[in-house]
């Protein structure tokens, strides 16, 4: 399985380098990324790769194989996160309070390497390999949904990506068949009460306690409501309520996340915090509006193509480096793609080997560079054994 020509020799492994860096420091939000998409563009005609346009940011290179084959798609995520970079090093970002905080530049810079390993060798694999440079991985509905309305997965037998994840240690990899990650939907709650004295409160419809007890209410659902060993989380990360000393205030807001990984349970989960908000309001005499902003869906992998990028890394990092990642709740949009054909997703260790590692998203976000070349070549193979052994 493993082939020398797709090994990152030390001068490919500088260019990763190079280009994460440039990334780093031209950030651009989603569905702005006209200069990276257009940077990306550029690498790839420099190599000799097709390169299409389907959507204003997003990219797609296609490398010909060396006769007839199966279609292989690789991913990359390509928009940053509008967070003030803290990091003072010489790449930080150079776009005020725009920064690269979760490793979408390395995960670019990855597939381009698999770009230079896999074209410079077409003559050593059948078929065709479509690299998506997707936009908006960060926003729901996301651009992987835009990506394949414009018909980017037409002909493709699979799809395989990764995640660079900061807090694995580095030089291990983890997959595993079936659902890895949750779907996010998002959830506003807006309370209307009755404003007035604080001295008086017989007098009023307090939205500040109502939202509390509506706060408290939404616990019970998991954990009552929801089979245990059945993984969703309600998590509400923003509450907007309060007025003067004295004073009620006649509105409240409450802000929520909807995670799991069954979409069958998702649509009940929606359906049980609109009836805890209903029931929690009308028992206070407040009135209430409920919106939901649908989220990524639940991402499945396909167990053959999870086994391939499994047995891929276990063979390039060894037995030690690779483990069967547990279900998270975390959400990507790559989940669309395997909605649509068999796919994957792996998470790569970046944890840098000295100083303090900064969780994703944070300010002082960094990721240990040495992960590049083995991101590259994992796909790389892959996407080969893909290409030799078509899913069935």
């Amino acid at each position: 399985m493993v082939d020398d020509f797709l090994a990152v020799d030390e001068e490919l492994a500088g260019r990763l380098t190079a280009w994460r860096r440039h990334l780093h420091q031209y950030p651009e939000l989603s569905f702005q990324e006209h200069e990276t998409t257009k940077f990306i563009a550029e690498q790839l005609s420099t190599m000799g790769i097709t390169v299409e346009r389907p959507t204003p940011t997003g990219a797609v290179g296609i490398i010909e194989g060396s006769g007839p084959g199966p279609t292989v798609a690789v991913r990359a995520d390509i928009d940053a996160v509008p967070v003030q970079e803290q990091n003072t090093f010489e790449f930080r970002s150079r776009n005020a309070g725009v920064m690269h905080a979760c490793g979408h530049d390395g995960h670019t810079a990855i597939v381009l390497g698999v770009a230079q390993l896999l074209s410079r060798a077409k003559d050593r694999w059948p078929g065709r390999v479509k690299l998506l440079f997707q936009p908006a991985e960060e926003t729901a509905p996301g651009g992987a949904q835009q990506l394949v309305e414009a018909g980017v997965l037409e002909g493709v037998d699979a799809i395989i990506g990764l995640h660079l994840i900061a807090t694995m240690p580095l030089g291990t990899a983890s997959t595993r068949p079936g659902a890895m990650m949750g779907s996010g939907d998002h959830f506003h709650i807006a309370i209307k009460g009755l404003g007035g004295h604080g001295g008086t409160p017989h007098r009023t419809v307090d939205t500040v306690l109502t939202a509390a007890q509506v706060i408290v209410n939404l616990q019970s659902v998991i954990s009552r409501k929801v089979d245990p060993v059945q993984p969703a989380i309600i998590t509400i990360h923003g509450v907007e309520a309060g007025g003067d000393y004295g004073l009620g205030t006649e509105t409240a807001h409450v802000y929520g996340t909807i995670s799991c990984l069954d979409e069958d349970l998702r649509r009940r989960l929606a359906a049980m915090v609109e009836q805890v908000a209903e029931h929690t309001c009308a028992l206070a005499g407040a009135q209430h509006r409920i919106s939901f902003r649908p989220g990524f869906p639940a991402l499945v992998n396909d167990p053959r193509v999870a086994g391939v990028l499994a047995r891929t890394a276990r063979a390039l990092l060894g037995p030690e480096g690779f483990k069967v990642q547990r279900p998270v709740l975390l959400s990507d949009d790559f989940a669309y793609y395997c909605r649509e054909v068999p796919g994957a997703y792996l998470f790569l260790g970046a944890r840098k080997e000295e100083g303090e590692q900064k969780p994703h998203h944070h300010p002082r976000f960094d990721f240990n560079e040495k992960a590049l070349p083995l991101g590259a070549e994992i796909l790389a193979r892959a996407a080969v054994h893909l290409l030799r052994s078509p899913v069935d």
